[in-house]
């Protein structure tokens, strides 16, 4: 191999020329960053600088365009010119393999380290600092560049309508790939959640979430009206359905608060006289649905009904809106932390019939989590079974993926 001999000056004005277009690619790779990330409550109205980049963002797609002509060309620069730096080493011919492939590996990882993730990273600290120093050079591109860009966002508009018309979809679960990379900076674990309840929202069916028929509380139509007095004192639910015979024959709801103008009857007193229509949905309903019928016909609550029109479960809005903004407990809901106790982090006592989406939100887990073995449950004791095909046995553990369950039965 034949290599070139070159003066020191060619190195070192070949290093410092790389150099200053890595820090050139770095600081429009930064700024990309820093604009799209400013909050608009930080801007100083008195500061000449604030009110420019407000200016810049009032286009962002043109300042997009700005920063990604810019970000190519410096990229586009570096490699040129090591190309030619290695060509004048060695040789065109010798340069063509293992230099060639040494020098795209070194250069790539430079831009992708210096020019692209350590600016970034300090850009998304301190937005708008950064932005106030990129803005000279932005702002001066900005115009420069100002034909090609309108160029390019001419070609984008066009290819954007075309995949419109030919219409995208994206998954609940990219979304919530997306809300987890997206969210990490300035979101609460609390509004993190909010997103992902609303992202899983449309998702979700009545069964899943509802209050199953064993803890529903009612009242036969037949009860005297002391005998309902006492139940509403002891539940402290302000709606209550009434059945005929058995739970599978509801009848209708009654509402607590039209109770109260009677609360010194006898009796005999006739309160089957107050009852309202009960509204009955099927437990494959989505919430989502369900939500727009409660507003619509501005109830608060429903029967839920299986295939065969008996009843399956009840579920109220405020279960829906759970969904959404996590738990809503009044002085009445305190019986609802007996259906499991946190023992620490990674352990935990529920009761067999806690939801299997109850019991992922507890336990921090991804809805779907069991969504490929539970069949046709919805409840935790309902998934075991499925999975055992046969009655646990006290003491017997049972693992399920990353899961280890152990049952534990108590006689009351």
């Amino acid at each position: 191999m034949e290599f070139v001999t070159l003066s020191s000056s060619f190195y070192w004005g070949f290093g410092f020329l790389i150099l200053i277009l890595l820090a050139l690619s770095g600081l429009i790779s930064g700024a990309e960053v820093a604009f799209f990330s400013l909050d608009k409550t930080v801007f100083d109205e008195e500061e000449p600088s604030d009110h420019k980049i407000k200016m810049l963002l009032k286009s962002p797609y043109q300042l997009l365009a700005t920063i990604l002509i810019l970000n190519n060309l410096f990229n586009v620069f570096i490699v040129t010119l090591s190309t030619y730096a290695s060509w004048q080493m060695v040789g065109k011919k010798e340069a063509e393999g293992v230099v060639l492939i040494a020098l795209t590996t070194v250069i790539s990882i430079l831009i992708i380290f210096f020019g692209e993730i350590v600016p970034k990273i300090s850009a998304a600290h301190q937005p708008q600092k950064f932005a106030r120093f990129c803005l000279p050079y932005i702002w001066f591109f900005n115009r420069l560049l100002k034909p090609l860009s309108w160029l390019l966002i001419g070609l984008s508009s066009f290819i954007e309508k075309r995949i419109k018309k030919k219409g995208y979809n994206l998954s609940v679960e990219e979304l919530n790939q997306a809300l987890d990379i997206t969210s990490e900076q300035n979101v609460s674990k609390e509004e993190k959640g909010i997103l992902k309840g609303i992202v899983n929202f449309g998702t979700l069916s009545v069964k899943q979430i509802m209050r199953s028929r064993v803890d529903i509380s009612a009242i036969d139509r037949s009860s005297d009206f002391h005998e309902l007095m006492d139940q509403i004192n002891k539940t402290g639910f302000s709606r209550i359905p009434v059945y005929v015979e058995n739970i599978d024959k509801i009848e209708g709801l009654l509402y607590i608060k039209d109770m109260l103008p009677f609360l010194h009857e006898e009796e005999d007193f006739h309160w089957q006289q107050f009852l309202r229509p009960v509204y009955f949905i099927p437990e494959s309903k989505k919430i989502d649905a369900l939500f727009k019928d409660f507003q619509e016909k501005q109830v608060h609550m429903a029967i839920v009904i299986d295939e065969y029109g008996g009843t399956e479960g009840l579920i109220t809005m405020e279960d829906i809106i759970e969904e959404i903004v996590g738990e809503i407990n009044d002085e009445f809901d305190e019986a609802l932390d007996a259906d499991y106790k946190k023992i620490d982090d990674n352990t935990a006592i529920f009761e067999g019939k806690t939801s299997l989406n109850d019991f992922c939100k507890i336990m921090s887990e991804e809805a779907d989590v069991f969504d490929e073995i539970k069949g046709e449950s919805e409840s935790l004791g309902g998934l075991l079974l499925e999975i055992n095909k046969n009655l646990p046995r006290s003491n017997e553990k049972i693992e399920v993926g990353k899961f280890l369950f152990s049952i534990e039965i108590f006689v009351s």
